[in-house]
């Protein structure tokens, strides 16, 4: 268990505010939540005596706050091989390969990306889903950004909420589009299958942009960005649009193969075992130092693959590097 302890006064600005909203503006290192259990947890003195987080305070009195981080992660640590892209005191960026779950859960209550991370640093117990700051599925492949101290962890959700943090994907998706465009539509579990989610009117706000990169005769290689980031929701959006990610087996219905294609363009399909999507890009603000950086993972081998076999089928070019090379096309409006 760790523990800092603070002590300050109360500003004049916060005179007559609530305890827990003065905390919040005094510590903004520390979310309002974390902070109002420190709170009920008797960690929080004003003027020696503990308080409820509505008390009002005045001026100049005296806060003392203990901050404790204590173990929250039940997930046992598992020695892992990561490949870790970025690392330093306050965060670690880490390229998943498909077929990696990131949170134990039913099914899956070891070998995930967690107990691979609580074992190369132990201290991301103390934090909500060991620093983990967003999703990957299972078998979506790329980049993931993990906080390893509280106050990272605050600055760069914060930072998540506020879509300060970009995100941008590479999938290959049925169908030939011909334009780029976004998908807002909500996003909540589907009514009758509870694994899978849906666009319903019931649920979250979730906003998805999109542009060609590469049209094909019967598919689409896209770039994505996340305006928010709901479950599945470039699988959901996708298929919404009728134009569901090659190989996903929730969304994406049954595998076809289409006519004149040859051999080597259904043997590519089919060897293709999972969604082909692929987290490419990410560009953040450092938490503690505020330097903008950005990163980059090269697509994997099944999905250049699976390009590479449908340029040949329609007669494309084919060069080495090439699908890494395409940018977000700045031509195209939403």
């Amino acid at each position: 268990m760790n523990t800092t302890q603070y002590d300050a006064a109360i500003p004049a600005e916060l005179d007559g505010k609530r305890l827990d909203q003065a905390l919040a503006a005094m510590f903004p290192d520390y979310s309002r939540s974390r902070l109002k259990e420190w709170i009920l947890a008797g960690l929080v003195t004003v003027d020696g005596a503990t308080s409820a987080p509505r008390t009002r305070i005045r001026t100049g009195q005296q806060v003392a706050l203990t901050v404790v981080l204590e173990v929250r992660e039940s997930a046992g640590a598992e020695p892992m091989t990561l490949n870790i892209v970025f690392e330093d005191d306050d965060l670690l960026l880490i390229d998943k390969p498909a077929g990696l779950v990131v949170h134990p859960g039913a099914g899956n209550p070891a070998g995930t990306l967690m107990n691979g991370l609580l074992h190369h640093a132990p201290d991301l117990a103390t934090l909500p889903r060991s620093g983990i700051l967003h999703r990957l599925d299972k078998d979506t492949s790329g980049l993931l950004l993990v906080a390893k101290t509280l106050v990272a962890h605050t600055r760069l959700v914060r930072d998540l909420q506020e879509r300060a943090i970009t995100r941008e994907y590479r999938g290959i998706c049925v169908g030939c589009m011909t334009a780029g465009g976004h998908v807002d539509a909500p996003i909540g579990r589907h009514k009758t299958n509870r694994t899978r989610q849906a666009v319903t009117d019931r649920g979250r706000p979730a906003v998805t942009h999109y542009r060609v990169l590469t049209k094909f005769p019967a598919h689409t290689f896209l770039a994505l960005r996340l305006e928010t980031g709901r479950t599945h929701q470039i699988r959901v959006h996708m298929a919404h649009r009728r134009h569901p990610l090659v190989g996903d087996p929730a969304y994406g219905g049954r595998l076809k193969i289409p006519g004149g294609g040859g051999d080597a363009l259904g043997n590519a399909l089919r060897a293709l075992h999972r969604q082909a999507l692929h987290a490419c890009r990410i560009g953040f603000r450092h938490p503690t130092d505020a330097r903008q950086l950005q990163f980059q993972s090269a697509l994997p081998a099944d999905l250049t693959a699976l390009l590479d076999a449908l340029a040949t089928a329609a007669g494309k070019r084919v060069a080495d590097g090439k699908w890494d090379r395409m940018e977000w096309p700045v031509q195209q409006a939403d």
